[in-house]
C-alpha cells in the first residue's frame, strides 16, 4: 500500500481510545452490507480472520482498518473518514452500547 485510504475524525479517535482501554487492542472491517449495512466494524484484534481478498486501506488510532477485496474494487478511488454519531453501533460491533456509533463518510480521490 502506497498511501493511507482511511482516516479518522477527533470524535472516531476518542471512541477508539474509550474501546481499546476496555479491550485492548482492536482492529476494524468496513461492512459491506447484510445486517450492519455498511458501517465500519470494530473488532478486538484477532476475533475477525482477515482473508487473503482484504485490504489493508490503513490505520486509525493505531488500528489496522481492513475492507473485502470486492469492496476495495469499487471504492479504490475513494478515501474513508470515519466518524462518530448518535445511535447503536452494529451489533457485532464493540461500539454497541455506547449510544455512539462509528460511521464511514467518503471523499473522492482525484484520479
Amino acid at each position: 500500500m502506497t498511501q493511507q485510504k482511511v482516516t479518522a475524525t477527533d470524535a472516531a479517535l476518542e471512541l477508539i481510545e474509550e474501546i481499546k482501554r476496555d479491550h485492548g487492542p482492536i482492529m476494524f472491517h468496513q461492512s459491506g452490507g447484510c445486517c450492519d449495512g455498511s458501517s465500519p466494524m470494530c473488532y478486538a484484534q484477532g476475533d475477525l480472520m482477515i482473508s487473503d481478498d482484504d485490504v489493508l486501506l490503513g490505520e486509525i488510532g493505531g488500528a489496522p482498518f481492513y475492507i473485502g477485496g470486492d469492496q476495495f474494487e469499487a471504492w479504490k478511488h475513494t478515501n474513508l473518514i470515519i466518524d462518530v454519531v448518535p445511535g447503536r453501533g452494529g451489533m457485532f460491533s464493540l461500539d454497541n452500547g455506547r449510544e455512539k456509533r462509528f460511521l464511514t463518510r467518503s471523499e473522492i480521490c482525484s484520479l
